[in-house]
């Protein structure tokens, strides 16, 4: 009897070291009572009304409990907040007091100290992405595919001017234009902070060139894309930079309110194509404190998941996202690069 006690007894040591040598002190982490979350907190940018993102993401609470459900996960609640403004989510990721941030690069290289990309939003792209501006203009018109893209371009784009067709005479036979052509014409660029507008054009010049916007000699700003199609539809200015669907977006307005007779195609041509603009992130929160690599993996499965539903595809759409894929850091060295140039512009 004294021989079954004391193997009673070390049975029961060796049981509770086992207990205690799988408890790693975090809430979700492999296994049973760890992958219990009280509370996954998401925040999202307010790009558009906070109230209209909040209204929108609702169902988004139980796509992912039902998604981590699935991966052995027990979730209490989730919580989605819409931040102040851009900067106040990266701050939050990066102080652990939210979880998992929907963020543009721009805002999550700026934080990528406290914030961690696990996935890139995608979106229709178009059958055009080369870097060659004369490969576009062969292609005409641009057009969307059922192909979903994580990246989108800038475009420099020249106008029905004397001064615009000669650059697109150039590109078209191959002649590489100098900064001497570009600087003998004038441009229409949006607000310093506009990614496809200004930033990575500058960015593009600068690669290329070793100049930037400010070194150019003939620079007008425009309040939208429209008003700065306008201009160069009646050859106010040459040339003009933007996003990569802008004249599908535009070339009814090319002939009904600008009054040209010929199409926006037929008028236009691509001299320069900028670095790609990889779309928002999802980021997590480095010091959060339910966060670690089986919980990352989790969400991406289930993020990903719900960009192919299509009770997903509803929520996502706010944001105009149409799915979700893997990103890693690299993705967004052009980004950083990108502010970089705008920190030295200021």
């Amino acid at each position: 009897m004294r021989k079954l006690g004391i193997g009673l007894s070390l049975l029961m040591i060796i049981v509770l070291l086992a207990a205690c040598g799988g408890n790693n002190n975090g809430n979700a982490t492999n296994g049973g009572e760890d992958k219990k979350i009280d509370k996954l907190s998401i925040s999202f940018v307010p790009s558009r009304d906070p109230q209209e993102i909040i209204t929108a993401t609702e169902p988004l609470k139980e796509l992912l409990k039902t998604e981590l459900t699935a991966q052995g996960y027990e979730i209490g609640a989730v919580d989605i907040t819409v931040g102040t403004n851009y900067e106040a989510v990266g701050e939050a990721l990066s102080a652990g007091t939210t979880d998992v941030g929907l963020i543009p690069g721009g805002t999550y290289v700026l934080y990528d100290d406290g914030a961690e990309v696990i996935l890139t939003a995608t979106r229709a792209g178009l059958n055009n992405d080369s870097d060659n501006p004369a490969d576009w203009n062969k292609n005409k018109p641009t057009e969307g595919t059922d192909v979903q893209a994580t990246s989108y371009r800038a475009l420099l784009i020249a106008g029905p001017s004397e001064k615009g067709k000669a650059l697109a005479a150039k590109v078209n036979n191959g002649t590489a234009l100098t900064f001497e052509d570009l600087n003998n014409v004038s441009w229409n660029v949006m607000s310093s902070s506009s990614p496809a507008g200004y930033i990575y054009p500058a960015l593009w010049l600068k690669e290329n060139f070793g100049k930037t916007i400010t070194d150019l000699s003939q620079v007008v700003q425009a309040d939208s894309y429209a008003s700065a199609f306008a201009r160069l539809a009646v050859g106010q200015t040459d040339v003009m930079v933007t996003y990569a669907d802008a004249r599908r977006d535009y070339a009814d307005k090319w002939n009904s309110e600008y009054g040209r007779a010929a199409s926006i195609w037929e008028e236009t041509d691509l001299i320069g194509v900028m670095p790609a603009i990889y779309n928002d992130t999802i980021s997590v929160s480095k010091n959060s404190s339910i966060m670690n690599d089986d919980l990352k993996a989790a969400l991406q499965k289930a993020f990903i998941n719900i960009g192919n539903s299509e009770a997903g595809k509803e929520v996502i759409a706010i944001y105009s996202h149409g799915g979700y894929q893997i990103a890693k850091d690299s993705d967004y060295d052009n980004e950083r690069k990108a502010q970089e140039l705008v920190q030295q512009l200021k």
